[in-house]
């Protein structure tokens, strides 16, 4: 362990008049022989020495303390190399149920105790750095070695506490390739409706982490993984019902090989990452649907309508918001090909900005109906057209026209038309690139502006 700590680290804990330890994250990785892929490590210090005699011990070692948090006995400190750390003086923390922060604090110069107060035994494993030693008060190693999530005390008292512990239990799973045992599994099921006391920033960046959980360490699938532990948890129900109506809601099986719910899951399993959050809610409608209509026909139009409430209830980004609502009402566009091509390529260049990410959920889609991960055939077909489109130039983009709002200016079209007719413009040179050109298009302009807004 030793080899792979900073070098300021190991020159800090030889001036520390008592034992300075890193726990948590790094030390579990360590021992699991997890490597993060982008090299950053956490570095989790403790010790029983209180921050008023920390602080000067690590400042006259050229470490820099970011801030302070007198309450919790925590430090953010960074150093000369720009590792940063946190350091948190030995502690047991007391909770009341539902209540995520600790309502009251003690030090404490007891290792078992501060061990008592974090999630698993996995992560409460801790490194004496000076004497080079592993220090294990709660059995973590057997299981780190095991690749199991074992609460550090009862699991009823451990999710009772911080509802948030649902939520890290799903994401260090699916993170890990780490399991839970029996008891913990357990008890994460009994407290599921604690995550209900959590706010939805911090719901909504646990779950965004999950979604994203197999690029930490390269753990296969495990976004998969992590989302079908909130679901055997309940915590799904609590924080994504809509999501969670498709449970057990039977497709057409010339289509689909699973239920509504599992074919979503089974789309962010197969979508790339900058899309899962999108393939995750590509169906939201069809439960809502199919309760109302008896069939799923206006599902990808009220599933838009439904992320928008979802994201908007989870705090998430206006732009996020939108740009994901738009993916599922178009998700279904052209879905057997029969979209006319001139009528294609007027809808590549009104959805340009998202078109990338749109052939991602179709292709997602597409592969989670019957675990088919060949080309999906509106996605074969799309790639085509838009090869097409490059090979003659076609603008797909305001900045791929030939003429500006300048040039328009010019020919005395008022500045109030010049957005509508440029988009026209547009719209006809996808479709006829070789007019893609200044004066054949500046004398459409004239006309176009004409036909749109009459003299």
């Amino acid at each position: 362990m030793r080899k792979i700590l900073p070098k300021n680290l190991l020159t800090l804990s030889t001036a520390c008049p008592t034992p300075c330890y890193v726990v948590g994250g790094s030390v579990r990785d360590f021992l699991a022989n997890l490597t993060p892929k982008n090299g950053q490590m956490d570095w989790d210090l403790a010790s029983a020495m209180p921050i008023e005699t920390f602080i000067p011990i690590a400042e006259s070692h050229h470490f820099t303390v970011l801030a302070v948090y007198k309450n919790t006995g925590t430090l953010k400190l960074r150093d000369t190399d720009g590792n940063d750390y946190e350091y948190s003086t030995f502690r047991s923390d007391k909770y009341v149920r539902g209540v995520h922060t600790p309502v009251e604090t003690f030090f404490t110069d007891d290792i078992a105790l501060d061990a008592r107060r974090r999630d698993f035994t996995a992560n409460a494993v801790y490194y004496d750095i000076a004497n080079d030693a592993f220090v294990d008060p709660l059995n973590g190693i057997p299981a780190i070695r095991e690749k199991r999530l074992t609460t550090v005390a009862p699991a009823q008292k451990v999710f009772g506490e911080d509802g948030l512990r649902l939520m890290r239990l799903c994401r260090q799973s699916a993170t890990l390739g780490f399991f839970p045992d029996a008891e913990c599994l357990n008890g994460a099921k009994a407290n599921a409706s604690l995550i209900r006391d959590i706010s939805p920033e911090r719901i909504f960046t646990e779950l965004t982490s999950l979604l994203l959980a197999d690029q930490k360490y390269g753990v296969e699938n495990g976004h998969y993984h992590g989302l079908k532990l909130l679901d055997e948890t309940g915590v799904l129900q609590e924080i994504l019902p809509e999501l969670a109506l498709g449970k057990g809601m039977s497709q057409r099986a010339d289509f689909h090989k699973y239920d509504v719910l599992e074919h979503s899951l089974r789309a962010c399993s197969y979508a790339h990452p900058s899309v899962r959050l999108a393939s995750l809610l590509h169906d939201v409608g069809k439960p809502f649907c199919t309760l109302r209509d008896g069939n799923s026909f206006a599902h990808s139009i009220e599933g838009e309508r439904i992320v928008k409430e979802i994201l908007t209830r989870l705090k998430a980004s206006n732009r996020l918001i939108q740009e994901t609502a738009l993916l599922t009402k178009l998700h279904m566009y052209d879905f057997n090909c029969n979209t006319s091509n001139n009528k294609l390529r007027r809808f590549i260049v009104q959805n340009f900005a998202i078109i990338d990410k749109l052939l991602l959920v179709k292709q997602a889609d597409f592969s989670a109906c019957m675990d088919d991960t060949s080309p999906a055939p509106t996605c074969v077909r799309w790639r085509k057209l838009l090869e097409q489109m490059q090979k003659e130039n076609a603008p797909k983009t305001l900045k791929e026209l030939a003429v500006s709002g300048k040039d328009l200016l010019v020919l005395d079209i008022p500045p109030t038309r010049i957005a509508t007719t440029l988009q026209a413009l547009l719209l006809h040179a996808v479709v006829n690139p070789k007019d893609n050109e200044k004066t054949r298009l500046c004398k459409l302009a004239i006309s176009f502006q004409r036909n749109l807004f009459g003299k």
